[in-house]
């Protein structure tokens, strides 16, 4: 059984590899964001990120170009690499050499790079010391195009095997993409995760889409082509249905402040995404008035609201109002 690790764990991870001067190997289903995590560990860290596609090099861009100097061949470094010597880029204390698509390049580009993952060598040149090197690729198992490590380069890396989870990427997500995007995630969180390598539709959902479908819609009426052109047409045509109920939804700001006067749905799945929402915001300031308007819904949604919001933050169990409107519910339920 394979261990994996969250998005947290693997960055907390690839800091400890670099600390020790050793080489991680992050691997996942396609589109988990793998290259945004890497990223954003070199923003944290004032790295510079240098992407380096391994499946599009060929053996000879790993040893550098051959020049002639005084009768003798030498290899001079492509300048993707920061070799002994060089500058640190103005304004930053390092580099990420990240050797993306690792295990998608062919075995005799995988075996050039030996000497750059192990000795941290390009041709006869060293690396600079502030040089970090971690590589990324994809899951075999996922029909990517993956070929087999050999054993001499697996045992060069450390293996590091991500799995994304829904709640840590809800976290992430929250601000940054369409809030239409972030509550149907949260709606069907399952989606997230919905990637089948024996899929037969152009596309698929994942987070790398789904950041694709924020950009498309932000501050517009969703496209159908559009959005199943990014996640495909299943997925896409479930989420413009979303987005119409969404519409049909009364704003938080209003069920606080009208919670007696806002319309009660009929429709389940208008009924579901509302409970969605009021899980999302009920806090201990606002409980007054959203009970209000929890106990205007049929007794079964008024109980899945509840066990939302009381799901992401269970101190919510010991406010005044939602244990007197829990009550109610439990009394009614027997």
């Amino acid at each position: 059984m394979t261990i994996t690790i969250n998005a947290k764990q693997a960055k907390e991870a690839i800091v400890q590899c670099f600390k020790a001067g050793l080489v991680p190997m992050l691997v996942s289903s396609p589109g988990q964001s793998k290259s945004s995590l890497i990223k954003e560990i070199a923003q944290e860290n004032n790295k510079l990120v240098i992407d380096l596609r391994l499946s599009q090099c060929e053996p000879q861009d790993l040893m550098g170009y051959p020049i002639i100097n005084n009768g003798k061949a030498y290899y001079a470094p492509f300048n993707t690499f920061p070799v002994k010597g060089d500058k640190i880029p103005e304004g930053y204390t390092g580099t990420i050499l990240l050797l993306d698509e690792f295990n998608s390049a062919t075995i005799a580009t995988q075996s050039s790079a030996y000497k750059l993952v192990l000795d941290r060598m390009v041709g006869q040149y060293e690396l600079h010391e502030s040089v970090r090197i971690i590589c990324a690729g994809n899951l075999a198992s996922d029909k990517a195009i993956v070929n087999r490590l050999s054993t001499a380069m697996q045992s060069r890396l450390i293996h590091l095997h991500l799995d994304l989870e829904v709640e840590e990427w809800l976290d992430w997500a929250e601000g940054k993409i369409d809030y239409r995007v972030w509550h149907y995630v949260k709606f069907k969180p399952k989606v997230l995760k919905s990637f089948d390598p024996k899929h037969d539709d152009f596309t698929f959902a994942c987070p790398r889409t789904l950041e694709f479908l924020s950009k498309l819609i932000r501050g517009t009426e969703p496209n159908l082509a559009l959005v199943c052109g990014a996640i495909g047409e299943a997925v896409g045509r479930e989420f413009v249905g979303y987005c119409k109920i969404f519409q049909e939804i009364p704003t938080i700001k209003d069920l606080i402040s009208k919670p007696l006067t806002c319309t009660v749905p009929e429709e389940p799945s208008t009924l579901y995404a509302i409970t969605g929402l009021i899980g999302e915001y009920l806090s201990n300031t606002n409980a007054i008035s959203l009970i209000t308007y929890i106990e205007r819904l049929p007794i079964e949604f008024q109980l899945i609201t509840l066990r939302n919001a009381i799901k992401r933050d269970s101190s919510l169990k010991e406010n005044k109002d939602i244990k007197t409107s829990w009550l109610k519910i439990s009394k009614q339920l027997v």
